[in-house]
């Protein structure tokens, strides 16, 4: 009996069932897959051309229908933080895992309104944009919350090892952002462990904020190995936790555009990195750094931070999780991306705690409704939104938005697409995109 093929799939089902297809048959073209496809959904209709179009658009086969020379589909990966304790920030949302694509997610777990404060949450580690971090540097902001202290008073206080032999130029709010500040601060003090100034000077010529970030995890996870074990498991289930793409595997994606990797700068980051935590080159700094670090770092904490993959994954880790400000932040990285976020990201305690976020409700939310940020500039087109999030292996965004302004405009002119695409193939072969 013959089966009544009267279906048309969404978009989103032909591009989950094509992509699970291309991972178990990474040599096939378009026309084994499109076969596969069919013989696999027996009530769907779906073209060729169709199929053609979503794996193009993956970057899984050439224009002409053959597969790719990148078989393996490049997207984050993704781990759930059984420890989280949520109700420490709010008992209105929680976390979800989708699917090993999408990975997890936050939802309401009650109706929501409008203009509704979800939570506040103050960062993991602060890697702050450059400007703030000057005025850090120059003792004009505390060096843990990042409000200015250019005024003063009585409650400002100095980094405690800093001497005028060896001054640190930290300063501090007050004595609680001084002890905040001390689990991570002491690896990268100038007076503690000089050994760290080269590579914080590295990240600041550079501007590379996702290296600045990886040293305050880096010092806050080895600090944390210092001190009791349930004080490192929490500190460690917060990093594992991050979703993941590391540098070599955004290299693919960012290939694709005809933009090659500076693998040099890596390596001198990757050396000016073990320099500051692991192999200082001065008898003198080595044995500073020894006094900070006194009992044995877990071989696993080794691994995961002293091996060169490791560290090129520890940048991607950062790049993902880190707020527009350089905050890293336990809940606020688990939300996903929407061209058309329904939460806003704001920091409101600007007086009191600069680096502390609070964020709120855009519109009126249903129980499992998913919170969403943006992750591009929601003003650029649909082109550029999406090729933004491809160079961190996220597949081309299929938010309501985005569905719509990718209908309107192949309504508008079916041929735009291809003819674009055509342009951005010929650009990236001559080395201009």
């Amino acid at each position: 009996m013959s089966t009544s093929r009267n279906v048309i799939p969404t978009e989103d089902e032909v591009r989950k069932a094509a992509i699970e297809l291309k991972k178990g048959n990474p040599t096939s073209g378009v026309a084994k897959i499109h076969s596969l496809l069919l013989g696999a959904n027996l009530s769907w209709t779906v073209s060729e051309k169709r199929v053609r179009k979503i794996l193009q658009s993956e970057g899984l086969v050439r224009s002409d229908g053959t597969p790719s020379v990148t078989t393996n589909i490049i997207h984050p990966s993704f781990r759930l933080n059984q420890s989280l304790d949520i109700d420490k920030w709010t008992s209105r949302v929680e976390v979800k895992y989708f699917d090993a694509i999408k990975g997890k997610g936050l939802v309401a777990k009650e109706n929501i309104a409008k203009g509704d404060v979800l939570w506040k949450e103050d960062p993991f580690i602060l890697a702050p944009e450059w400007e703030m971090y000057d005025l850090q540097r120059a003792s004009e902001a505390c060096s843990f919350c990042s409000c200015l202290i250019r005024d003063h008073s009585p409650l400002h206080m100095s980094c405690e090892a800093s001497t005028t032999a060896t001054p640190c130029t930290a300063r501090y709010c007050n004595r609680l952002c001084r002890l905040q500040a001390e689990k991570a601060h002491p690896l990268l003090c100038s007076a503690r462990n000089p050994a760290s100034v080269p590579l914080l000077a590295f990240a600041r010529d550079a501007q590379w904020m996702a290296l600045h970030a990886l040293a305050q995890c880096t010092s806050r996870l080895l600090l944390a190995s210092q001190q009791d074990g349930a004080t490192f498991d929490l500190d460690w289930e917060v990093v594992q936790g991050l979703a993941e793409l590391g540098m070599e595997e955004r290299a693919q994606c960012l290939r694709e555009q005809g933009l090659e990797p500076d693998r040099e700068n890596w390596r001198r980051a990757f050396e000016l990195y073990l320099q500051a935590f692991k192999e200082p080159r001065t008898p003198a700094e080595q044995k500073k750094l020894a006094r900070i670090l006194k009992k044995p770092i877990p071989e696993e904490l080794q691994k995961f931070t002293f091996e060169y993959q490791a560290f090129l994954r520890g940048l991607g880790r950062m790049s993902l999780n880190l707020e527009a400000h350089g905050g890293l932040y336990r809940l606020h990285s688990h939300l996903n991306h929407s061209c058309t976020p329904n939460v806003s990201i704001r920091h409101l305690d600007q007086r009191t705690a600069l680096s502390r976020i609070t964020v709120i409700a855009k519109e009126d939310f249903e129980i499992g409704q998913e919170l969403l940020i943006t992750y591009t500039n929601p003003k650029n087109n649909l082109k550029d939104r999406r090729r933004r999030l491809s160079e961190w292996g996220f597949g081309p965004c299929q938010c309501e938005r985005c569905v719509a302004e990718e209908k309107d405009w192949k309504e508008s002119d079916d041929n735009t697409l291809e003819a674009d695409d055509l342009a951005d193939q010929l650009k990236a072969g001559l080395g201009v995109l």
